[in-house]
């Protein structure tokens, strides 16, 4: 079998009213035993309390986790994020992964089966939450790239397991989990949200719905940038997926994954 390799995404919400960064905890998603998995880890984000269609010429039209086209050369990956970087984040991205892009194959025609745990038996867990994080994913939906979601209750069928917590004993407020091939295919996918800060404050459903956004953009290949204006910044500050946001994962999905030299 091949061997696959997990990357974890640590993430938290900051909110502007608040001295104290605020925090999810940790949970890790078993690994596949015919994996031969290892664990990458990113940097830790935060949510703050209170407050143009690109190039899809090199886009593979795989299925499953097939490879890119053979005749798809790193050379013209380079051309087509050059070409594409303008208002995007995709440099930083590029810096924080050793100049490698992992993103899900195709999955518009098949789209990818999304089981959101339906109730949690822990202190402030609201039914509302279930709708919030469903909502991230069907933001990330419309940004038209060729991923799909649909959500399905059966968790065995399930290509990503979204799942909640009390909080986490780390300065964060939610967790990515993905695992990639070889050939940096993510193949699955889990996140953990928390219902508390670490200091016991519950987290409402605008900051649910705003750190369900960051994970699922972890989800979808992307890593964090330093500018706050973005949902994907470390510590997030905004409700919704900016330009920047939508125009990095477009690029991301109009090139294969792996190595861009």
């Amino acid at each position: 079998m091949p061997r696959r390799t997990i990357h974890l995404a640590l993430c938290t919400l900051a909110f502007a009213a608040a001295a104290a960064t605020s925090g999810f905890a940790a949970r890790r998603a078993p690994v596949p035993a015919h994996s031969g998995a290892r664990a990458d880890q990113s940097d830790g984000g935060d949510v703050a309390r209170g407050a143009g269609d690109l190039t899809t010429a090199v886009t593979t039209a795989a299925h499953g986790v097939a490879g890119a086209p053979p005749e798809v050369g790193a050379g013209e990956v380079r051309r087509v994020l050059d070409a594409g970087s303008s208002g995007t984040y995709m440099d930083e991205l590029l810096r924080g992964r050793d100049s490698s892009l992992a993103r899900w194959p195709d999955r518009y025609s098949r789209p990818l089966a999304v089981w959101v745990q339906p109730a949690a038996p822990v202190d402030g867990w609201r039914p509302e939450f279930v709708l919030r994080a469903r909502e991230a994913f069907e933001e990330w939906q419309r940004v038209s790239v060729p991923v799909r979601f649909t959500f399905v209750d059966d968790s065995a069928r399930a290509d990503v397991h979204l799942s909640w917590v009390d909080r986490f004993d780390e300065p964060i407020s939610g967790k990515t989990l993905w695992a990639r091939d070889e050939r940096w295919w993510i193949v699955s996918a889990d996140i953990v949200l928390a219902l508390h800060h670490r200091d016991g404050t519950p987290l409402d459903e605008s900051a649910m719905r705003a750190m369900a956004l960051h994970e699922v953009g972890h989800l979808m290949g992307l890593d964090h940038t330093r500018d706050a204006r973005n949902i994907m910044a470390p510590r997030v500050r905004v409700r919704e997926l900016s330009a920047a946001d939508r125009a990095t994962v477009r690029l991301l999905y109009s090139v294969p994954p792996g190595r861009v030299r």
